[in-house]
């Protein structure tokens, strides 16, 4: 009877270890499944942290050589930027300029004196900036930099950015540099500001008498962890930058064959940013997409067709290339390939310029009946007509460029009179076929070296430099020169105004339009900033 009696009592004794055990594995679940939440969350925390440290851009355009001594392209140049500084620099999306490498405590916050008659400027170099090689950058980097791109004098003709305007660079002390000018150039800030001969040079990346394509040594935000021509480029914030931090850690640069696959990259996720260049048509639906935020800026960008040499048959003949000025349908252009997303330009100075006038609108409008009589002038007929090649680079200035040469045959070839054979070659092969001369008549595209209408007049049409090697007009220089150190601003307007209407009496180029320059993101990504310079500045690119 009594284990009877005490059956209920070890009932609820097993009843309560029961509950108990039930309890205890209640909380280990609990615990698992919270460790196993909050892992799973860290982990997701972490894996955010790493997509927000790196931002990845698309490009359809290539980095040539990774040299300032050589390199006369916008891409090149943005790579360099973002790898180095210049002694001064833009602040972005506006035009005011800033220190860069250049000490802000010393000329009044500018970083910079001048002398009282414009053609001395003293720089003061910051103390603490040293190459990604360790080496410091003092004022004798800066002097070995200019005067290192003068020395080589590369083909390219880069180094008219330096000799048109400087006379000499002197080391004061080890971060005091003087730079004596030809003449007072009150834009000349704006010319350190932005073109890269005037960049400090490391020595032993960068030889004295020969150019190094695959320099990697710099002193900017970004310094290069990888680089495979073509493919890609990785770029980590350097830890030394002497200036504000990048707000990403790592920028990754995706080239692509073409627009059409950037497009796709983006959409799938593979790309935080598209820029240089979408088509037209992709930017148009963009706008109108959800997830994405379109970047636009009226653009300082130029296009224009060269003739390579006016003193060579055919286009020696004024009367020839009078016929191809009359003849391009410029509004067609603007119309069918860019949707509208640019206009006409009649001179090679932007309208956005003061300085701007409508030479070409004035003196050859498309006429094709003038087009015609020229033609005739110049001994050709419908059973004799002028044979010519254009060419053009198929990539570079985006997908749409040889529609833009399709037009242009087409607008020649209505006279009756023309034919045109096309002619491509990808941007390496096109410099170097620009720089031996080998095209006789091509497209090309100008991006500013510095926001002044000298940029757009200099290289052009003073004798001897870029792309005037074969044209040459005495008034022309003495224009040029005489507007390069005049203070008066309605002086140097009146002047630019005569230099554009004798390149149009002249005519060794043929402007054609002027575009705007977007960027298309992701919406979550912020910072970036497309603005005259027609540069991006990665160091301000950042996801939330």
């Amino acid at each position: 009877m009594a284990l009877e009696e005490n059956l209920p009592i070890r009932r609820i004794r097993k009843m309560s270890t029961t509950r108990r055990n039930l309890t205890i594995l209640a909380v280990v679940l609990i615990v698992i499944i919270l460790g196993y939440y909050g892992y799973s969350y860290y982990t997701q925390q972490q894996e955010l942290a790493k997509t927000r440290a790196t931002v990845i851009i698309g490009t359809t355009d290539k980095i040539t050589d990774l040299d300032n001594a050589r390199c006369y392209d916008f891409f090149t140049w943005e790579t360099l930027g973002n790898i180095n500084e210049g002694l001064l620099r833009h602040e972005p999306g506006t035009l005011k300029i800033v220190p860069g490498l250049a000490d802000p405590s010393f000329g009044g916050g500018k970083g910079y004196e001048v002398s009282a008659d414009g053609t001395v400027y003293t720089f003061k170099v910051r103390a603490n900036a040293k190459f990604t090689n360790g080496k410091p950058v003092d004022a004798a980097a800066v002097k070995y930099g200019i005067d290192r791109v003068v020395r080589i004098h590369d083909p390219q003709g880069v180094d008219w950015l330096v000799t048109s305007f400087v006379k000499s660079v002197e080391v004061i002390d080890p971060l005091t540099v003087k730079i004596t000018l030809t003449g007072p150039v009150g834009y000349f800030p704006s010319i350190v500001a932005l073109v890269p001969t005037y960049y400090a040079v490391d020595a032993n990346t960068y030889p004295a008498s020969q150019v190094n394509s695959e320099g990697k040594v710099g002193y900017g935000p970004y310094m290069i962890a990888k680089w495979e021509r073509d493919v890609e480029l990785d770029l980590v914030a350097n830890p030394d930058y002497y200036g504000e931090k990048p707000k990403t850690q790592n920028v990754v640069v995706k080239f692509f064959k073409d627009a059409t696959t950037m497009r796709l990259a983006l959409e799938k996720g593979e790309i935080d940013v598209a820029w240089s260049s979408l088509n037209p048509t992709d930017i148009l639906d963009f706008r109108s997409k959800s997830g994405y935020t379109v970047i636009e800026s009226p653009s300082p960008r130029i296009r224009y067709i060269i003739f390579t040499n006016v003193t060579k048959p055919p286009y020696n003949d004024i009367h020839v290339r009078r016929a191809l000025a009359l003849a391009l349908d410029r509004d067609a252009i603007v119309r069918r390939v860019f949707k509208g997303l640019g206009v006409p330009l009649f001179s090679m100075i932007p309208a956005k310029y003061a300085s701007h006038d409508d030479t070409f609108k004035d003196m050859w409008s498309m006429d094709l009946g003038k087009a015609k009589s020229e033609l005739t002038a110049a001994g050709y007929s419908e059973s004799n007509k002028l044979s010519i090649e254009l060419w053009f680079t198929p990539r570079h200035y985006g997908d749409t460029e040889a529609d833009v040469a399709a037009v242009i045959k087409e607008s020649w070839e209505k006279t009756g009179m023309v034919t045109v054979s096309l002619k491509s070659a990808e941007w390496g092969t096109y410099t170097q076929y620009l720089g031996a001369g080998t095209m006789p008549l091509y497209l090309l595209g100008w991006y500013p070296d510095y926001l002044d209408a000298d940029d757009y007049v200099s290289p052009f049409y003073l004798s001897g430099n870029a792309y005037s090697k074969n044209y040459s007009n005495p008034h022309m220089d003495e224009l040029i020169k005489l507007a390069q150190v005049t203070a008066d601003q309605d002086k140097r307007i009146a002047m630019y105004k005569e230099m554009q209407t004798i390149a149009g009496n002249d005519i060794p180029y043929i402007p054609m339009f002027q575009g705007e320059i977007a960027a298309v993101s992701k919406a979550n990504v912020k910072g970036v900033i497309v603005d005259d310079t027609a540069m991006l500045r990665y160091a301000y690119i950042y996801k939330e």
